[in-house]
Formats: C-alpha cells, sequence, structure tokens
C-alpha cells in the first residue's frame, strides 16, 4: 500500500527544491560564454552562459540592467553576478543577475564588485546613516596629499564662496601607505582635532591608482566616524567604495568644496532680502499699531468721565426742561379746572342764598336742618347776607301740625 501522505504535487516538490537551492547557495560570479541573447520589450534580458560542459539559464530584470554598461552580444566572454533561483511554472533552476560585465575587466573590478556587494548587504550604504552636513561650517579638514591640485582646488573654492578654516592633514592617496594615512587622518579628525567637516579625496587616476579608496578596512573607518565625511575621489565617471559609504559623495574636490560651504554671495542676497521683509512687515505692524492706539484713544475718550458726567447732565437738563413743559400744561390744566369748580362751588355757596333773602339758623355754630334738634328755650343764632341775630326759642312746631 502506499501511504497518500507521502505522495506530492509537482508543485510542492518544485517549492521545496527551490526552497533548499535558494536557502543553500549563497549569491556568487559566474563565468561563461553568452548565448541566446534576448532583450525582452518588457525590458527584461534573458539569455544563456555556457562552456564546453554545461549551461545555464540567466534572467537579468530591468531593475538591475539599468545600470549596464555596455552592449552585450552572443559569444562574449562574460562574468554574472546573481542568485541562484527556480523558476516554478517550468521547474527549472536558473541565475538570476544582478549584475553583468565583460570577463576582461580584470581582478580588480570583481574585488571591488564583491567588497560592494557585501558592504551593501551590511547596510553601510544605507541612507539611515548619512549625517548631515552642516550648513555653516567653521573648521573643515582635508585629507589628501599636501603635493596634488585637490587640496588647491579645495582651498581654493572654499576662499572664494564661505572663507573658513582649511586644516589638512597630508597622506598619499595611492600606493601600498595610502589607506594606511588616511585611515590615521580619520582618525587623528575624530579623536585629536576635532572639525565641522572631513573632505577625503584626490583627482582622477587609472582604476589602480584610486583603488586605496576600495579597501574594506578604510571603508568601515569612514562608517564610524563621527564626522560627516564627503568623500572626492577621481572624476565624475569614477566610483569607490569610499563614495559609497561616505556621508556625501563629490564628484571631483572641487564640487566637495562646493558641496561643503554654501555661497556667501547667495546668503547676503537673502539676508538682504529678508532685511527688507522685515522692514516692511515692522512698517505695517507700526502703522497698524498706530491705528489700534487710535482706536482705543477714542475708546477711552469716549468713557471718560466727564464725557460720562456730561452725558447726564444733558440728560438731566433733557428731562428737566420736558418736567417743565408738562408741568406748565398740567398747571395751565389745573387752573382751569380750579376755576371751573371755584365757579361751581360759588354758585352752590349759602352765602350766595342770604343775599336772596335765606337765612341759616346755627346752634353752637352748628347748622340746624331740623326741629327734632331744638329745644325750647334754647339759645340760638340766625345768620343773615349782611351779620347775625341771636334769638330765644319760645316755641317748637313741627310742620304737620
Amino acid at each position: 500500500m502506499i501511504d497518500e501522505e507521502n505522495i506530492f504535487t509537482v508543485t510542492e516538490v518544485t517549492k521545496h527544491i527551490k526552497n533548499i537551492l535558494e536557502s543553500n547557495i549563497p549569491n556568487l560570479f559566474v563565468t561563461g560564454e553568452l548565448a541566446n541573447f534576448t532583450r525582452h520589450r518588457s525590458g527584461h534580458i534573458y539569455f544563456s552562459i555556457k562552456d564546453p560542459g554545461s549551461s545555464l539559464r540567466c534572467v537579468f530584470f530591468k531593475a538591475y540592467n539599468h545600470y549596464l554598461q555596455y552592449k552585450p552580444k552572443d559569444g562574449d566572454q562574460v562574468i554574472c553576478f546573481g542568485k541562484t533561483t527556480v523558476f516554478e511554472k517550468s521547474g527549472n533552476y536558473q541565475l538570476n543577475v544582478m549584475k553583468m560585465f565583460p570577463s576582461g575587466v580584470g581582478e580588480l573590478q570583481l574585488q571591488f564588485e564583491e567588497l560592494k556587494l557585501k558592504l551593501e548587504e551590511e547596510g553601510l550604504f544605507d541612507a539611515i546613516h548619512k549625517k548631515p552636513i552642516p550648513q555653516f561650517p567653521e573648521k573643515i579638514g582635508v585629507i589628501t596629499s599636501s603635493s596634488g591640485a585637490a587640496i588647491k582646488d579645495i582651498t581654493n573654492v572654499i576662499s572664494r564662496r564661505f572663507p573658513c578654516r582649511i586644516f589638512l592633514y597630508p597622506a598619499s592617496v595611492q600606493g601600498k601607505n595610502a589607506v594606511k594615512e588616511i585611515i590615521s587622518g580619520i582618525k587623528y579628525f575624530n579623536c585629536d582635532f576635532k572639525v565641522d567637516i572631513l573632505i577625503i579625496g584626490r583627482g582622477g587616476g587609472s582604476q589602480e591608482d584610486l583603488f586605496c579608496f576600495n579597501d574594506e578596512v578604510l571603508a568601515r573607518e569612514i562608517f564610524k566616524s563621527e564626522i560627516p565625511i564627503i568623500s572626492a575621489v577621481g572624476h565624475e565617471i569614477d566610483f569607490t567604495i569610499a563614495d559609497y559609504v561616505a556621508d556625501l559623495r563629490a564628484p571631483t574636490p572641487s564640487a566637495a568644496a562646493e558641496l561643503a560651504v554654501p555661497n556667501s554671495e547667495d546668503i547676503l542676497h537673502n539676508i538682504r532680502s529678508l532685511s527688507e521683509r522685515m522692514k516692511i512687515i515692522s512698517l505695517n505692524q507700526v502703522y497698524n499699531s498706530k491705528i489700534n492706539l487710535k482706536n482705543l484713544e477714542n475708546t477711552i475718550r469716549s468713557y471718560h468721565p466727564r464725557n460720562i458726567l456730561q452725558s447726564y447732565q444733558q440728560r438731566l437738563d433733557e428731562a428737566n426742561l420736558k418736567i417743565e413743559h408738562n408741568l406748565s400744561r398740567y398747571l395751565i390744566s389745573y387752573h382751569s379746572k380750579l376755576a371751573t369748580i371755584q365757579g361751581q362751588l360759588k354758585e352752590l355757596s349759602p352765602y350766595n342764598a342770604l343775599k336772596r333773602g335765606y337765612s341759616i339758623l346755627r346752634q353752637r355754630n352748628r347748622i340746624l336742618n331740623s326741629v327734632n334738634k331744638i329745644y325750647t328755650d334754647e339759645k340760638l343764632n340766625i345768620l343773615l347776607s349782611d351779620g347775625s341775630v341771636d334769638c330765644k326759642v319760645d316755641k317748637i312746631q313741627l310742620k304737620n301740625e
């Protein structure tokens, strides 16, 4: 009986082989003759490299072949660097190429490529480790030959753009002592004499002349430096390991000097512009403050006690005038009513009746209006229009008797 658990699909087998292959074989250099070279419209390149004993399929993806610096063709002897992998759909193993160059490139180029890939994988080239270059340095250290053109170019450019103090650490920039002397310079400026920026460089030269800047120990010393380092090695087309690991790469020593310091003319121009802007802003601020002050003065003036008192005085005068007009009108009305009442009272006055022959009988200053209140022999007073008469009651007679 066959155990179903031990039966695998083709895909599972392929994935298993792919995992074993890719996890056990590191990135490597492979040399051989180029065959079946095809550049697809997608930008990817497909080919094989072969020798008398075997052939190896290769794929050179666009993201990597973009940096290819020559035009390969079938029959070329090439060196490819990449990772072995398995293309699952066909089950074939292949080399995913990252770099390719003619096999005649030489031993120095191979050493350079191997070291570059090693340090790149370790993260020494990552942007996160790049230290910022100070904007206004006061002291700049330069590690280069004291007799070369590099120090003259750097000094001339810095003196012209933004004069600051330049300190030279003389070092060989090629030959067997170059690496040791350049490393000593980096340590000197980091430990014994601090500067704001370090420039390491030299003029152009052959690959052999520049190869001291491809040293692994030097690269690690540049990476450890607490001082920002600008690498200025060779001409614009030349790249070294020092260029990749430095905080900033300049194509030439003159360019390094320009990157290290600002242009004083630009700074002065910006200062003048800022000064004019500050002047305009200040004048506008003063003008606006004067307007605000004037408004505050007017507001304070309106709340001054004198003005408030005058306002109340005016309101009092207006109230008094209103009262006087109303009082006068009321007095006239009341005088008229009083005169009417007086006339009515005068008409109704008993004294007017006395003139018409009537009289008023009074009992101890009380006016009598009924005989029931009078007694015989009582003394009474009779008021007439022109005087009064005292009398004595002899007889009392009721109206119905």
